[in-house]
């Protein structure tokens, strides 16, 4: 358990029936592409697609987990990674660390719940993950700096014990969810398959399986809001900016959600519909002026802020080759992660975009990605690490130089 180098073979073969059948659902499975909406590349710059315009290298592959890698997340110097055994890891990234402490700190585990850890965000000091077994947990996290290693206490199961006792109490607390069962609306009946974070860190929002929104108080995890058949089938993807809330789902659709001043509920704002397939994820820019929707058809569809503040599309993007199942941005950069086992790094000036480079070298679909970037190197290019896990049950370590515009 600890780092090996990049040309090392996936030591995780004996679990490829495991991953065989995540290769056979819809998320993984390849749709007919987007013919009907502009590229945004070029056909020079689709020709030479797989030319690198940057430099990179892989640095080093985590290893660790015995199943495939499901969420990732990068708070400060340290990588948390979630998988589909319910393991959570921490790994230290502060390059300056030693070779010996790295072995230690690698084998720092947060003992989780039952499920699939679907997607982590981290608060200050608070670790919260979202799981296959319908609920969202959250982790104190406690740094020891005499052996460079971190602790964890969990802090609460959500929804809370004391939020399910108060709501049961009430009947008008009570929804449906199959033809002879209720829950109160608290709970997550389903998966929950993404979370998000305010700006200010003030509220928590969740999304699932089970077709609903939900909105949690930080401070005291409390469930404030809960916005039901939000979409007509899963949603997998959910990303926030400026008050807007976006979400996206396994119905074809965007949908894009406010809560105004003096409301005391979200309300829908708009739908956006041009994906022939599944939705399985979104990413904002940095100013939040700009949507990037991944899905099953292979297209990563750009989407603008028009002068009124509606989002409307302004084209796709296209190389890869298989479903769609990660995006993440880091500065002017748009990176995405695909089915068909690689990472591309896109590049958009006033709608022109090209594809800087694809990064070769995981053996299973790319299913998560973050970035950030290097504040360790000085040197006339800017450097980034990107962060990739896999269902090859690794996670890759890139350096990514981009020349200055």
């Amino acid at each position: 358990m600890g780092i090996m180098p990049c040309h090392s073979n996936c030591d995780c073969q004996s679990h490829s029936a495991r991953f065989q059948s995540d290769l056979s659902t819809p998320s993984l499975t390849c749709q007919r592409s987007l013919h009907s909406v502009p590229s945004l590349t070029s056909q020079t710059h689709q020709r030479l697609s797989n030319v690198s315009i940057i430099h990179y290298h892989c640095l080093t592959t985590l290893k660790g987990h015995n199943s495939y890698v499901s969420s990732i997340t990068l708070a400060g110097k340290f990588l948390y990674v979630g998988s589909s055994d319910r393991e959570i890891r921490s790994w230290d990234c502060n390059p300056l660390t030693s070779q010996l402490d790295q072995e230690i700190i690698n084998n720092n585990k947060v003992a989780v719940g039952k499920g699939a850890v679907k997607s982590l965000v981290v608060l200050a000091d608070k670790l919260f993950s979202a799981h296959q077994d319908h609920k969202i947990r959250v982790w104190k996290i406690n740094n020891q700096e005499h052996d460079h290693q971190q602790k964890y206490t969990r802090l609460a199961t959500l929804p809370t014990l004391g939020d399910r006792a108060f709501k049961l109490l009430m009947p008008k607390n009570h929804v449906q969810i199959r033809r002879h069962k209720t829950s109160t609306w608290v709970h997550h009946v389903d998966t929950v398959s993404a979370l998000a974070l305010t700006t200010d860190g003030t509220l928590l929002y969740s999304v699932s399986w089970d077709r609903t929104i939900k909105i949690w108080r930080t401070s005291d995890f409390k469930c404030l809001e809960s916005i039901t058949n939000a979409h007509d089938d899963a949603i997998n993807a959910v990303a926030l900016s400026d008050g807007h809330v976006y979400t996206g789902s396994a119905d074809k659709k965007i949908k894009v959600w406010r809560k105004n001043n003096g409301e005391k509920k979200h309300s829908l704002v708009s739908t956006l519909e041009k994906h022939n397939s599944g939705i399985n994820a979104l990413a904002l820019s940095t100013d939040g002026f700009v949507l990037y929707s991944g899905a099953c058809d292979r297209s990563i569809l750009v989407w603008e802020k028009d002068e009124s503040g509606n989002m409307e599309l302004a084209g796709a993007l296209r190389g890869h080759t298989k479903s769609i199942l990660c995006i993440s941005v880091v500065s002017d950069l748009v990176l995405s992660g695909s089915a068909d086992k690689t990472i591309r790094i896109w590049r958009g000036i006033d709608r022109n975009y090209s594809c800087l480079a694809v990064l070769e070298g995981h053996k299973g679909p790319v299913k998560c990605l973050t970035a950030a970037t290097d504040q360790y190197y000085n040197h006339s290019d800017t450097t980034y690490l990107v962060y990739s896990g896999s269902l090859d049950c690794d996670i890759k370590v890139w350096k990514i130089f981009v020349p200055l515009h």
